[in-house]
């Protein structure tokens, strides 16, 4: 296993290569707070050069045959997984999620592009019966252009290989922005796309100033679709710059997942598995079940057992195989968290556990657990985006749908229950673009993956996601 971290270029037209105007910034680990490498810091001419590369790839790529598309993303998928071990090291240096959780973030990438490679061949048109004899009419699903995605840094890969993937099996070209704090990871994405044979411009890759990437990108004719991850209120400005620009948008924000626990649920598979949910990836993760809502007669059991497993959680050097949780990935996260806890316990919450800094070198943080705490707390209304859980009771289920639909977002929901009814209940009466009831079934590559409300629209997962990357245009036709 290496533990060296490469400096990261710029793929623009099918060349690895720094900026124009030479800048680069410093990448740092989360978990030393030292600088491991360095970044290429593209500038407005480097983004001329992308999408004059982007908009001829996408004049070769848009003409490969689909079965050929299909194939050359296998070997994408092959060579993502057999790099794997290198490019854990590599994620875990510069994001601090554990190295086991990097390199099943690096397979499941695999898993990811491997579905759209099937995907790229089921891209079916229509024939439309005519009214007259003699006359053809027909649908056909084309790709809609170059694509502009924009990626956050706590998946460094599968924020990124769900949007290509789709561009690519679409026949679309793609340039991708992606984070600063973590560009290794995904620049080894890109790589192994383009060694598995993507012609020159299909897929480019740069990282920069995020606002004026993403505006310069937006608002520019070459782009036809634009694809982001990230915050509500980024993504409400991003998609009504696009919107402005008549361009296509699939937008993934923000959430504050609820987690229903019922009375007649397994509470011990509630707890092991809502645990190992919640402090994956530090609690980073835009799915995170965030409030806990249990029924009264199983609430002091629940909590116990949560706050235990919270407790037992090893945190640590995701370079350390001991690890279970690592830092968080940036500094700024520290005092939003204990702005946060300290505001739910002013206002009568309970500190079960945690709370705090761990350690004055990198950015570690107890893994914490709160109950009893009021709606109107900052932590109930704002997703906490770490290491965080807030414990609270209800009485009716009634009670809890309405908590859990209370706030404008509506990603992901989870619940345990036992009777027909409850399940019911939680499936159709929860706001959310995912449920998932007794088990975690979320993020699968042949699954929806998206929100509604203020989380978002379209979806990156699933049958329906190559559709966003696809026009359908109507041709019809006689003999002369």
């Amino acid at each position: 296993m290496t533990t060296t971290y490469p400096d990261t270029q710029l793929f623009i037209a099918g060349q690895w290569r720094g900026a124009r105007d030479g800048r680069s910034i410093e990448v740092q680990n989360p978990a030393t707070g030292e600088a491991i490498g360095r970044l290429a810091y593209a500038g407005r001419d480097d983004l001329d050069a992308a999408l004059e590369a982007a908009e001829a790839g996408f004049e070769v790529w848009s003409r490969t045959g689909a079965l050929e598309r299909s194939q050359v993303m296998r070997r994408a998928a092959a060579l993502l997984r057999e790099r794997a071990d290198a490019i854990a090291p590599m994620m875990t240096m510069e994001q601090g999620k554990p190295l086991a959780e990097a390199r099943g973030e690096v397979l499941s990438g695999a898993d990811i592009i491997e579905w759209f490679a099937e995907e790229a061949r089921r891209t079916y048109g229509q024939i439309i019966p005519a009214r007259a004899p003699g006359v053809l009419q027909m649908a056909v699903k084309l790709p809609v252009g170059p694509v502009a995605a924009f990626t956050p840094w706590n998946f460094p890969i599968n924020q990124v290989v769900r949007k290509l993937s789709a561009a690519i099996a679409a026949g679309c070209s793609i340039i991708v922005k992606a984070p600063e704090e973590t560009p290794a990871a995904p620049a080894a994405l890109i790589r192994a796309f383009a060694d598995a044979g993507l012609p020159s411009g299909a897929v480019n890759l740069v990282f920069g100033s995020p606002a004026e990437i993403s505006d310069y990108l937006i608002a520019h004719p070459t782009i036809r679709k634009i694809s982001f991850t990230g915050s509500t209120p980024v993504g409400k400005h991003l998609a009504a710059l696009a919107g402005r620009h008549m361009k296509r948008a699939t937008m993934e924000l923000g959430g504050h997942a609820p987690a229903i626990v019922c009375a007649d649920a397994n509470i011990d598979k509630a707890v092991s598995l809502l645990a190992a949910s919640k402090f994956r990836n530090a609690g980073q993760v835009c799915i995170s079940p965030t409030r806990f809502l249990v029924e009264d007669g199983v609430f002091d059991r629940f909590l116990q057992g949560f706050t235990q497993a919270a407790r037992a959680i090893k945190v640590g050097n995701g370079l350390d195989e001991a690890s279970r949780m690592g830092p968080l990935a940036n500094e700024r996260r520290i005092p939003a968290l204990e702005g946060m806890i300290a505001d739910a316990v002013e206002r009568g919450a309970k500190l079960e556990t945690g709370g705090n800094r761990i350690g004055n070198q990198g950015h570690f943080f107890e893994p914490t657990v709160l109950s009893n705490v009021p709606v109107e707390a900052r932590i109930m209304n704002e997703e906490p985006f770490g290491p965080v859980a807030v414990v609270n009771r209800f009485a009716t289920l009634g009670e809890a749908i309405t908590e859990a639909n209370r706030l404008p977002y509506g990603l992901a929901a989870y619940a345990f229950a036992g009777s027909a009814a409850s399940v019911e209940a939680i499936g159709s009466r929860v706001e959310a673009g995912m449920t998932t009831i007794n088990h975690m079934g979320l993020a699968l590559p042949e699954v929806p993956f998206g929100g509604v409300r203020d989380s978002g629209y379209g979806t990156e997962g699933g049958s329906e996601a190559i559709e966003a990357y696809l026009v359908t245009r109507f041709v019809t036709q006689t003999s002369a």
